[in-house]
Parts: C-alpha cells; sequence; structure tokens
C-alpha cells in the first residue's frame, strides 16, 4: 500500500479480513480460488507459480486454479482507505483484470486464418498487440492460449519474400512476450529465421527495428547451446543493425534499453566480440552512455568491459576522448554493479595505454578509486580498485602518495 506503511505501523490496524493471508498486507486485488479462501491476487499466483497445488490456508487441493475477483471485498477495502485517508491511507486503485480467453482464443484464431480476409486479420492483430501492451496479465492469457506459437508461424510464414503487416504486428506481441527455450530453438536453429530479423533491423520504421532487436536478444538469451549462440552472432549485419538502433536519433528509451539488452546478449559470444567493435559499438556505447537508465547503465558498462577484454576493443574506446572521464565519473554514482564494471572496463584500458592512465589520474581517478575501496560494493570491485592503483601508482602526485600507505596493493591480487 504505497504511501501509508509508515502511519499503519504507529497505531492505524488493518482489519483482519483485509489482509492476505500470506502476505498478511493489505489486498489490493482480492481473488477467491475453489476452496473458497481469498487472497491478493499476487500472492496466490506467486505460490501457485512456485509449484504449490494446495491451499495455504485449509490444505486442501486447488483442484481449479481459476481466480475469481472478489468485488464485493475490494469496494469495502476501498471504502475502508477512503476512511482512513487522514491517517495517510491511499485508496487502492481498482484493478483492470486480465482478458477474456474467449475474446484472446478469437483473436488469435482470427488472425492466423489464410481464409480471413487480410485486413480483419489485421485488426485483430493490433487488438491483441494492445492487450499484451496493456498488462502482463494479458499477456499470460496470451501464453496460455498458444499464441506464442501461433504468433511465430505468422512471423516466420514465408522469410523468403518481403514482410507484411501482419508479419510486424505479430513480431510486436511477441517482442513483448518471453519464449520457451523450445520456441527459441525454432528460430535459432533455422538461420533464414535469423537472417529475416536481421533484415528487420534495417527496416526503414525504428519500431520494426526495435522488434525484431527484441526477438534476437529474447532468443539469443534464452537458447543453452553456446554454438548456437555463436552462429547467431556471426549473422552478417546482425551488430550493424544493433549498433544502428543505438545510434538512431529517434531511438526512446525502450529502444535504447532493448538495442543494448542484444548488444550485451551478442557481446557475451568472445569469438565474435570483434565484429562489435567493427560495426561501431564502442562510439555508440560511450556516446550514449549517460542517457541510459539504471539497469540499461549497468548493463552497458557491462559490455564496454566485455568489449575491453579484446585487444581492438581496449584500444577503440582509449582513442575515445571521453572514455576515461566518463568512466572515473560513473564510479560510486550509479551503482555496486555499475562500479564494479567500470573500475573492470578502466583497468584494462590503463593497462594496455599510458595515456589512458595519465587522462585516468587527471580525470580524478585516484580519489575515487580510494573512496571504492572504503565502501561497501562488491569484493571484486575492491580488487579491481586496488589493482588499478598499483598500475597508476607511478602516475601519482607526491603529495598523493605519501598518504596512501594505507591503500597498498598486495602482489597477489586476483583479477576477475
Amino acid at each position: 500500500m504505497p504511501g501509508s506503511l509508515e502511519p499503519l505501523d504507529v497505531g492505524l490496524q488493518i482489519p483482519y479480513h483485509f489482509r492476505c493471508p500470506i502476505s498478511l498486507e493489505l489486498m489490493s486485488d482480492p481473488v477467491t480460488v475453489c476452496t473458497g479462501q481469498t487472497y491478493d491476487r499476487s500472492s496466490i499466483e506467486s505460490w501457485v507459480a512456485t509449484g504449490n497445488i494446495t491451499c495455504p490456508v485449509t490444505r486442501a487441493p486447488l483442484l481449479d486454479f481459476s481466480l475469481i475477483p472478489n468485488h464485493t471485498l475490494r469496494r469495502l477495502i476501498q471504502d475502508w482507505c477512503v476512511a482512513n485517508r487522514s491517517f495517510g491511507v491511499e485508496r487502492i486503485p481498482t484493478p483492470k483484470q486480465p482478458a477474456d480467453p474467449c475474446v484472446v482464443r478469437m483473436l488469435l484464431n482470427q488472425g492466423s486464418s489464410e481464409s480471413v480476409a487480410f485486413n480483419l486479420r489485421l485488426i485483430a492483430l493490433r487488438k491483441l498487440r494492445a492487450l499484451a501492451r496493456d498488462s502482463d496479465k494479458n499477456s499470460a492469457v496470451i501464453v496460455a492460449n498458444n499464441g506464442r506459437e501461433i504468433l511465430l508461424s505468422i512471423v516466420f510464414s514465408d522469410v523468403s519474400s518481403n514482410s507484411s503487416e501482419l508479419n510486424h504486428e505479430s513480431l510486436a506481441i511477441l517482442s513483448m512476450i518471453s519464449l520457451s527455450e523450445a520456441e527459441c530453438l525454432y528460430v535459432a536453429t533455422i538461420s533464414d529465421r535469423v537472417g529475416y530479423l536481421v533484415k528487420l533491423l534495417f527496416h526503414s520504421n525504428i519500431d520494426i527495428q526495435v522488434n525484431s532487436a527484441a526477438m534476437i536478444e529474447i532468443v539469443t538469451a534464452g537458447v543453452r547451446s553456446a554454438e548456437l549462440r555463436a552462429q547467431i552472432s556471426n549473422v552478417d549485419g546482425i551488430f550493424e543493425g544493433i549498433v544502428g538502433i543505438l545510434n538512431c536519433p529517434l531511438a526512446n528509451a525502450r529502444a535504447l534499453k532493448i538495442s543494448i539488452k542484444a548488444l550485451f546478449a551478442l557481446c557475451l559470444v568472445k569469438q565474435h566480440r570483434n565484429k562489435a567493435v567493427t560495426a561501431g559499438s564502442v562510439p555508440a556505447l560511450i556516446n550514449r552512455l549517460v542517457e541510459f537508465e539504471k539497469c540499461d547503465a549497468e548493463r552497458a558498462l557491462a559490455t564496454v568491459e566485455l568489449l575491453c577484454r579484446i585487444s581492438s576493443g581496449c584500444a577503440s574506446f582509449a582513442a575515445h576522448a571521453l572514455t576515461v572521464p566518463l568512466l572515473v565519473r560513473i564510479i560510486l554514482k550509479i551503482s555496486d554493479r555499475a562500479t564494479e564494471y567500470a573500475a573492470g572496463a578502466l583497468l584494462s584500458i590503463c593497462s594496455a595505454s599510458e595515456q589512458a592512465q595519465r587522462e585516468a589520474v587527471s580525470a580524478g581517478v585516484l580519489t575515487q578509486l580510494l573512496l571504492l575501496v572504503q565502501s561497501d560494493c562488491t569484493e571484486r570491485a575492491k580488487r579491481k580498485a586496488q589493482m588499478l592503483l598499483k598500475l597508476l601508482r607511478n602516475s601519482w602526485p607526491e603529495d598523493s602518495i605519501a598518504n596512501s600507505g594505507d591503500f597498498a596493493c598486495a602482489d597477489d591480487v586476483v583479477p576477475f
């Protein structure tokens, strides 16, 4: 209950029957199961998702996993919230109910049937796309009605010809839904299907480019075979397409998020990281780094560190005027993970370039590293910082060396 926990802790009691028996929190979306017990939807869904098949209260078997909204109880809870708003209690919003499975099945059948007129198929797929965009619950209903298999068949119905709006709408829906490993293999094991997705990375419509990048990331991350991942990352143009989205002036937050996820997934394949460098990923990463949100910034910095592990990547980053100052500034600014990746990238760059060492010192890296080794950051980050301090020792200003005894680096520090 956002914004209301503190007032409740100092005296206001939540009525017992308003609390979820699982979380003991005020219910925001009460639903009733087949045993007659009521739970908050998110709590009972998590209970069932972890493999439990009994009612948490009665311990009776859940013979039917349907969740029936308890509208009466929800309205009572909302009235109670309004009555106690002087205590800081916020009224819970009326939750949106998942899409009707019958409607979803009808739309899937209409969208996939070749006997239906093209425009009606397109309307059905657009309605499905709107449902998937509206909530994760709707996406789950689409998945439960065999939606992924149906949509995959539409996307790859004829990869040799020019794609139509049907393909693009189906791809847009799939970009919002996770795929099983078998479904990822369905795409990854056929080179023409991967090639089709790469071709869409160069489509004139930025949204189609982004949806294709999302599918590439889902498939690459979803297959366990290192050989298949290597085959995907070796397809001609794949890195150029992803980097093109990163460089696109029209790229919005979603485009940046998906493109960096895709680039990171592809760069996990060691033998093809040089392709990422050749495609221009280094300037694209540095130029966009300040625009990423926290999680995406972490992934971008992880990609930077991966590319710094090959000589061409390290040299490209060292040659970019903004790389070293930017990495120094990031230390301790975003998150522990971001700090660790930034320190690792700096360690690689400074190990390969004396010029980079001088730039790092000029940018104030000494102070940042000394603060890092005293912080609660990860042990790996501290080890990288210690190694970097030792590497830069000859570049330190003399007045700093005299005060650095407490941060001397051990000779046997093991790099991450």
